[in-house]
């Protein structure tokens, strides 16, 4: 090898490449009982802005009109239940959900209060802040590294962009964090509802085949061997590792075909919706079909986001205007379109769907017609991996500003998608230095939601 590729190689541990922590024996190997491993797989929609409770899943129609909002409230499925009206179809299959209102984080902050829904982990800071190598390791990041996939050379996958907020570095909570760069989730930054939709890396190149880029890899481990031999660092392992995902991937048809969004009739990519949003979520369905562990479909946040009709939650303005034409009807489209679609797949007992924001908003609409955020009290909406439906969890006060009884934290989230993907929550693993880390910051599993 060339001293330059020496220096290259070398240099990833500047990009914080570290060999995976190591799960103690028990943590994951442990014999399944109940709702233990019982989630095959998990789609996780971050809805990135912060929904509001009162015009989705928690209505005061009772309220005064500065509470109430412009909309009011429509029966469910389950009979004494009542959604926004702005949510028609998630209201027709409210018996497959379970729907907690008495979610918090006691955050504003977009990034501090998401980097707690996304790791289980609280932040020390209020207001907004940067991603950062010694944040906690987000749950995909775990759940990808210490309960891989045995099925697809991808474990655990983000897309169709990380969060951030306006124009700021991405949001913390997205990556290893501490673990290094080979616990991050894999990103797929893409936009699957563009006409000729494809991603980068996942096709050969002109004139290749699989014969000659299998000769290819023999012949580069063979060299790795030999480097590897004189060479011992945690960097040079883990960029080993990396490179025979990239093989893996490249070789294994199952992976690729699970992108091919035009296998898919064109009545089943209507139904989801024809938005970035929707074909990410059918492109998360067609992953876990395939064997992804864990798939994050991120809400993308676009430019000039206090206009009308621009698609993020984030409604300081236009509140009514914005969840009315936009917002709802895109989450509502396309949450009922999957939930509906895992269960006639028969998929939905084995996959957990998870879908909430960082928090929710402000009570009180504000003079310029919007919400504020509100980390207070919000609501999120669960399915599937034999989750009974039909269930609301906790409650809010009678403005929908505070818990009124089963107050909920994100580590008990954490413990309970953990928990249901077969991973013990009270486990630990070894961080980069040998020192036994937690998996979770004190979280219980939600009992209603994992019947232990």
């Amino acid at each position: 090898m060339s001293r330059r590729e020496l220096l290259r190689i070398g240099g990833l541990s500047c990009l914080g490449l570290s060999l995976p922590g190591l799960l103690r024996a028990d943590a994951v190997a442990r014999p399944a009982a109940g709702s233990f491993g019982r989630a095959k797989s998990c789609i996780f929609l971050y809805l990135s802005g912060g929904p509001p409770q009162h015009e989705t899943f928690d209505p005061k129609p009772d309220a005064p009109s500065e509470i109430r909002g412009d909309f009011g409230s429509i029966r469910t499925s389950v009979p004494g239940v009542h959604f926004s009206e702005l949510l028609p179809r998630t209201a027709r299959i409210a018996d497959r959900l379970a729907v907690i209102r008495s979610m918090s984080t006691d955050n504003n902050s977009h990034t501090a209060s998401g980097y707690w829904m996304l790791t289980g982990y609280p932040h020390t800071a209020q207001a907004e802040v940067p991603a950062s190598p010694d944040d906690w390791p987000s749950l995909a990041s775990v759940v990808g590294a210490l309960k891989p996939s045995e099925r697809s050379p991808f474990s655990s996958v983000l897309l169709p962009e990380r969060v951030h907020n306006d124009n700021a570095p991405p949001a913390p909570g997205q990556s290893g964090g501490f673990m290094g760069s080979a616990w991050n989730p894999l990103v797929f930054q893409c936009d699957p509802s563009l006409p000729r939709f494809e991603v980068d890396g996942l096709k050969l190149p002109e004139g290749m085949t699989l014969e000659r880029l299998a000769d290819r890899g023999s012949l580069l481990r063979q060299l790795d061997r030999q480097f590897l031999a004189s060479t011992r660092s945690d960097p040079v392992s883990a960029f080993g590792r990396l490179q025979e995902q990239a093989f893996q991937v490249v070789h294994s048809s199952a992976a690729r075909a699970a992108f091919e969004l035009e296998r898919e009739p064109a009545a089943v990519r209507d139904r989801y919706g024809r938005h970035k949003f929707g074909q990410s979520v059918l492109l998360a369905r067609r992953l876990v079909e395939s064997g992804v562990r864990l798939v994050q479909v991120n809400w993308p946040r676009e430019p000039g986001d206090q206009m009308t009709g621009n698609p993020v939650w984030d409604t300081h303005k236009n509140n009514s205007s914005r969840l009315r034409e936009v917002l709802c009807p895109t989450f509502d489209t396309t949450f009922s379109a999957l939930v509906t679609d895992l269960a006639d797949r028969g998929l939905l007992d084995e996959t957990l769907v998870v879908a909430t924001g960082e928090f929710g908003r402000s009570p009180r609409i504000n003079p310029e017609g919007g919400r504020d955020h509100w980390g207070n009290c919000f609501s999120l909406a669960v399915a599937g991996a034999g989750i009974a439906g039909g269930q609301v969890i906790g409650a809010s006060d009678r403005i929908g500003g505070s818990p009124s009884s089963r107050l909920l934290r994100p580590p008990d989230l954490a413990a309970t998608v953990l928990h249901l993907l077969g991973i013990d929550p009270a486990a630990e693993f070894l961080d980069p230095l040998g020192r036994p880390r937690p998996v979770t910051s004190n979280g219980t599993v939600i009992r209603e939601l994992a019947g232990v």
